[in-house]
């Protein structure tokens, strides 16, 4: 079973280079890394290049956001399995994609999701936040509930029966796409009590209250727009309990 993992990034050139290890140091071997970079100013695509030997696809041009991106590397990905790991991501071991090969080959499964930890960008191994997903549940979506995005690993069939990111999200695309696919009857998921990516905090669905507000009224339209019915005071009363997630690791 291939694992095809996709990295959007621009102007990451101050952490790219520790997602890269991080794929090449896993020790499950049927995989392919391919990585889309919204035509870099900084030293990203130089950092990428040097790695050229260890990915399957480069590809250097300006995008409409990174939902745009991740849409152009699901059309190159060859694997079973697809996964995205963001350009300031790292994963938590180098038994990752084994662990999620594992749990597909186990048992007949449209998706496996597991936990995340933010660190901090400046102390990458101080843990600030363990992102729960044991919390996700179908029937949750309309309160704004979501796997860690970067620990969700999906069948690529899903993409063909339910389609691509909608790129006109600025933040809340992945949630929208999971709100269209989780919704739906017959998916076969499994969520592993562990985790699987390490998360550096000040990304955009972390950055501010600005980017908090938009997310939140991005969230809202994705579940109207998929038929979910929810409101502001159901998406904000996920937020007591998430402030129980910081300081755990």
């Amino acid at each position: 079973m291939k694992i095809s993992v996709i990295t959007a990034t621009y102007n990451a050139e101050k952490t790219i280079e520790d997602t890269l290890k991080s794929v090449r140091a896993q020790s499950y071997t049927d995989r392919e890394h391919i990585v889309i970079d919204g035509a870099s100013k900084d030293a990203s695509l130089a950092i990428v290049e040097r790695y050229a030997p260890y990915l399957a696809h480069v590809v250097s041009e300006p995008d409409h956001g990174v939902y745009d991106a991740m849409n152009k590397g699901i059309a190159l990905a060859s694997g079973e399995v697809v996964a995205f790991l963001n350009a300031d991501d790292i994963y938590a071991n180098d038994g990752v994609l084994a662990r999620v090969a594992a749990a597909f080959e186990s048992d007949v499964l449209d998706a496996v999701y597991a936990d995340a930890t933010f660190v901090s960008p400046e102390e990458p191994g101080r843990v600030v936040r363990r992102y729960s997903s044991a919390r996700f549940h179908s029937d949750r979506i309309a309160w704004g509930w979501m796997p860690a995005h970067p620990s969700l690993f999906v069948r690529q069939s899903l993409f063909g029966r339910f389609g691509l990111f909608n790129p006109s999200y600025r933040i809340a695309g992945d949630f929208e796409w999971i709100a269209r696919v989780f919704s739906q009857p017959g998916i076969r998921v499994r969520y592993l009590p562990e985790v699987l990516v390490r998360m550096r905090t000040g990304g955009i669905s972390t950055g501010g209250w600005r980017n908090t507000l938009l997310l939140n009224r991005e969230v809202l339209r994705a579940c109207r727009a998929n038929g979910l019915r929810s409101n502001y005071l159901k998406i904000l009363s996920k937020y007591p309990i998430k402030l129980l997630e910081f300081g755990r690791g």
